[in-house]
């Protein structure tokens, strides 16, 4: 998953400065990808903005340097929209970012949208745990070096057993979310937000 994508969301939630990027990227988004540099951020705007993706506006900073504001074009906009409403293909690592970050982005799509993601992300991770859970889990062993074939077993076990969990946790979770939306809780949430004057 690309930068980029990230980028485009936040921008299209609000016209940000690279500073203000950076900032999401270091708090609320600090899990969608890590170690992001400043440096990283403007490299990818200037491409952003090369291709026609984005462009910016010079807010005049008295006593400071002029900051960029970037706001999102119309190509932008169905660059982002194409990515996050287009096919999901789950990584082999439930813990990769990119259902996330599309989660993330769910104000942009409808409830039929995400419900496909969920449903991709859950039979996804279903079948992987039909099909390793129960692996053979030994290795062939002839160690080069002292090694301790106890203690690499207890940790190998206990790294399957915490990874289960996790998985299992993932997918309940996901089950969870996807039975909320189907019972209209989300719909609920709009109505109030939208009666509170949230947009």
């Amino acid at each position: 998953m690309k930068l980029e994508n990230i980028l485009l969301g936040v921008l299209l939630q609000k016209p940000s400065t690279g500073y203000d990027l950076k900032k999401y990227l270091d708090t609320v988004g600090r899990f969608q990808r890590s170690n992001t540099q400043m440096s990283q951020v403007y490299r990818s705007l200037s491409k952003m903005e090369d291709e026609g993706w984005v462009t910016h506006t010079v807010e005049p900073r008295p006593g400071a340097q002029d900051a960029k504001r970037y706001h999102v074009t119309d190509e932008g906009t169905t660059l982002f929209l194409d990515w996050l409403t287009g096919p999901y293909h789950p990584p082999t690592r439930f813990q990769d970012p990119e259902f996330g970050v599309r989660l993330s982005f769910a104000g942009f799509m409808g409830v039929e949208e995400v419900l496909r993601l969920l449903e991709t992300e859950i039979s996804t991770r279903r079948d992987e745990i039909a099909r390793f859970r129960f692996r053979d889990r030994k290795l062939p062993l002839d160690p080069a070096w002292a090694f301790d074939t106890d203690l690499a077993g207890f940790i190998g076990e206990w790294s399957h057993q915490t990874g289960a969990a996790a998985m299992d946790a993932h997918v309940a979770a996901c089950e969870a979310l996807r039975e909320s939306l189907l019972d209209g809780a989300a719909q609920g949430v709009r109505k109030a937000h939208n009666r509170e004057g949230v947009r």
